[in-house]
C-alpha cells in the first residue's frame, strides 16, 4: 500500500527554498517517490485551513516514505527546508479499498 507525504509550506526564504527544491527531486526519485501535487493553485471549497504551497508525494509504502525522511541524504536538505519555510508535514497510509 502506498505511503504519502503531504506538506503545507509557507516559503519564508525563496532563495533557500529554491536550493531545496532543486536538490530534493532526485532524492525523492531515488527512494521510489514521485510528486502528485507540487505547489499548484489551490481552491478552498470548504473550511478555512490556511493552505500555502501544497505538496503531495507518493512512495511505494509508508516505510519507503519514512526511509526517505530519515535518510542521511535527506537530513541536510531537511535543514534547508526548515530554515526556508514554515511547514506542516504528515505521513499517511494509502487506502487499499
Amino acid at each position: 500500500m502506498p505511503g504519502y507525504l503531504i506538506a503545507n509550506l509557507e516559503v519564508t526564504d525563496p532563495a533557500g527554498f529554491e536550493e531545496y527544491r532543486q536538490k530534493v527531486s532526485p532524492l525523492i526519485a531515488q527512494f521510489g517517490g514521485r510528486y502528485l501535487v507540487r505547489g499548484g493553485d489551490v481552491k478552498t471549497l470548504e473550511g478555512k485551513l490556511p493552505i500555502h504551497r501544497l505538496v503531495v508525494l507518493e512512495f511505494p509504502s509508508v516505510e519507503a516514505a519514512q526511509r526517505f525522511y530519515d535518510s542521511p541524504e535527506y537530513q541536510p536538505l531537511l535543514k534547508i527546508r526548515l530554515a526556508s519555510t514554515k511547514s506542516d508535514l504528515v505521513l499517511v497510509a494509502g487506502y487499499a479499498g
